[in-house]
């Protein structure tokens, strides 16, 4: 799965600049909130931020900082998986959806040992990620893409049922996955 290909299909469809008054994460540009924006350090208007910037940004710490480069070169599709759900929810959150479903496949950790669930794709995730792909062969990577998947979106259900104003969401939220 190319980065760059992944990340120009995130800004086409996030588009430009939204101020959506039900979105707590307040004006967005190429899906960028403003607070991610200025935790990069970006001072101006977010109607202006520059698309170089949110590229850079989604790269760094949206597929490099969180692993899901490494997970690239065992399970593309996977990855691509990853990439969408930390946008969307935060890398820890996308890195924790993987081991917990990680550690729910190992048979009781007769395939490969449980491994901490705390988000971070690190040495022991991608070795437990390895052993299942070998252990359950050309299927394995897509049930791995189908139990993240299922994650995210009882995660969107959950937030339009605690927050009535984010079911002015869901449906692009869930939609976004059929397409």
């Amino acid at each position: 799965m190319d980065i760059d290909r992944l990340i120009d299909d995130l800004i086409e469809r996030e588009g430009g600049y939204v101020d959506h008054p039900a979105d707590r994460g307040g004006p967005t540009r190429f899906g960028v909130t403003e607070a991610v924006a200025r935790a990069d350090g970006y001072r101006g208007e977010m109607r202006d931020f520059p698309r170089a910037h949110a590229v850079r940004l989604y790269r760094d710490r949206y597929w490099r900082q969180p692993g899901f480069d490494r997970v690239a070169t065992r399970a593309p599709v996977l990855a691509a998986e990853l990439f969408d759900t930390a946008v969307n929810m935060g890398p820890v959150v996308a890195g924790g959806f993987l081991q917990r479903t990680l550690n729910a496949l190992n048979r009781n950790a007769r395939d490969w040992p449980d491994i901490a669930c705390d988000g971070r794709v690190g040495p022991a995730t991608l070795a437990a990620l390895d052993a299942m792909l070998a252990t359950r062969g050309t299927h394995g990577e897509a049930v791995l893409v189908k139990a993240v998947e299922a994650l995210q979106g009882e995660r969107y259900l959950a937030l339009a049922e605690s927050r009535p104003a984010n079911e002015a969401f869901l449906y692009g939220w869930l939609a976004h996955r059929i397409g």
